[in-house]
């Protein structure tokens, strides 16, 4: 079998091996296809039977013109680049990666909200820049020092994610109220509750996105919903950047509604220049890097080989197209 990876690099930037792939036969990888240029991926797919691919599209002529393809893997959860219902009219399945990084994704989210609580790399650096040694007193902050025990973590989407990330919340001493449509009161204890999202945007003094993108979903974080949170709420995202109205979001840093956010995604990756919240106050923003400690990317390529085999034992598994 013949077997292309259109743009492995981000899942294996060194630190991983092909060699389980390359058992099931003759393997390409290549670091990065581009992504805008039809003719390239159809070069590069070539007489492949079997296609990995990550964020390169995968569209009804890709198909047209490479035949011989029988399988697609997606290094990821999302599939949104394959046009799924062009493979399924040619029974090829597309196999995702339902979930791989559920306890990276969620130490993550603590992490962005330890830092906008604490700024430890801000006062990391005025200390090795000589600050410290020349204060007039024993210690000194430049930002407000925030305590979370007893806070409560308001978060949208209670899955895989959302319930480790309100696991880390509740070790922190903050109380969960989450929503999710398919809420289960069963689940609720003295420091976990479900809510309806206003409660949600009502209550919370932090409030962490864990929901998938749908159409329902798509801007979430909105003038009309940071309306009704408390001032100085802080907004943690790291599952996908168009839930966030973005010029909105910046709007509400720069007067103070919202105290602080931290973002790992945004609405158009790489982001643009002129992305609004670039020059928003009290914003981190970081490159989509919540999946990619080692660990969770071994266990991605990992699944993304059991999804190859399996479909070669005629039984295959994770199929987004059925």
């Amino acid at each position: 079998m013949k077997i292309v990876v259109l743009d492995g690099y981000t899942l294996n930037p060194g630190d991983l091996d092909w060699d389980r792939m390359n058992k099931l036969g003759e393997c390409i990888v290549y670091d990065r296809t581009p992504l805008d240029d039809n003719a390239e991926i159809i070069k590069r797919i070539g007489d492949a039977e079997a296609v990995f691919t990550n964020k390169t599209p995968m569209n009804a002529e890709v198909f047209a013109e490479c035949p011989n393809i029988k399988f697609v893997g997606v290094l990821a959860t999302g599939y949104n680049i394959v046009d799924v219902a062009a493979a399924k009219a040619k029974n090829i399945p597309v196999c995702n990666i339902p979930t791989y990084g559920t306890a990276a994704v969620a130490q993550f989210a603590i992490a962005m909200l330890l830092e906008i609580c604490h700024h430890v790399g801000h006062h990391n650096k005025a200390v090795h820049e000589g600050r410290w040694a020349t204060n007039d007193d024993w210690c000194f902050w430049d930002y407000p020092l925030i305590e979370l025990d007893g806070k409560t973590m308001g978060i949208i989407g209670y899955g895989r994610i959302g319930k480790a990330t309100g696991k880390l919340a509740q070790a922190l001493g903050m109380k969960v109220l989450a929503y999710d449509k398919h809420s289960n009161p069963a689940m609720e204890t003295d420091t976990l509750k479900f809510g309806d999202l206003d409660e949600v945007f009502a209550k919370s003094d932090v409030i962490a996105l864990h929901c998938p993108l749908f159409p329902e979903t798509q801007g979430i974080i909105n003038k009309d919903t940071i309306a009704k949170m408390k001032d100085g709420v802080i907004i943690l995202n790291n599952s996908r950047g168009p839930l966030i109205v973005e010029e909105d979001l910046r709007d509400a840093l720069n007067s103070g509604k919202v105290y602080a956010a931290g973002l790992d995604v945004v609405s158009t990756e790489p982001i643009k220049p002129d992305n609004p919240l670039l020059g928003a106050k009290n914003c981190i923003i970081t490159p989509h890097i919540s999946w990619a400690p080692k660990e969770s990317r071994l266990r991605l390529m990992n699944i993304a080989v059991d999804n190859l085999e399996a479909f070669l034992n005629n039984q295959p598994i994770n199929v987004v197209n059925k």
